[in-house]
């Protein structure tokens, strides 16, 4: 099994307007599907809860189950209009399991400016340190989520 994720896309929109998109926590939870309690900062935990997210009907609808579910994040490092990452456990959805005891996934967003538009490289790598039992759920489910997520920002940005 593979232990990193990538996903990438070519977004039609300038970059300070790509940067805001993932940078901003407000911004970020419109098309990923998040409410956080606060904006992201560099080294901070961040609790979020799931919310449909506002710019994709059938997508939202598939979120919809999981309204409510708490996460949190820890931000990583915030380097302007190149690169946001966070830490975060992932496919972290059961209500009623404890997932603070297990390791988080790296999420990392890279920006690069091309002539078609901005190159976005979504990764997402550690799952060699998830639990064996949810570890492949974990990855199937998220490589999934990420391809999602890349149609989602393309269509927030498309706004």
């Amino acid at each position: 099994m593979q232990n990193e994720i990538r996903k990438e896309i070519i977004l039609k929109a300038p970059l300070e307007k790509v940067w805001a998109a993932i940078s901003h926590a407000d911004e970020f939870g419109q098309w990923f599907g998040v409410r956080f309690d606060g904006p992201f900062k560099a080294s901070e935990k961040l609790r979020g809860v799931i919310v449909p997210t506002a710019v994709n009907d059938e997508i939202a609808a598939m979120q919809k189950p999981y309204e409510g579910t708490p996460f949190e994040i820890v931000v990583g490092e915030i380097t302007p209009q190149t690169r946001f990452s966070f830490h975060w456990h992932p496919y972290g959805v059961e209500k009623d399991f404890d997932y603070s005891q297990e390791p988080m996934t790296l999420c990392t967003f890279v920006l690069s400016e091309v002539v078609e538009g901005v190159r976005l490289m979504i990764t997402e790598s550690g799952f060699e340190h998830i639990p064996l039992e949810r570890r492949a759920k974990a990855f199937t489910a998220n490589d999934g989520g990420w391809e999602a997520q890349t149609r989602l920002i393309e269509a927030y940005l498309a706004f």
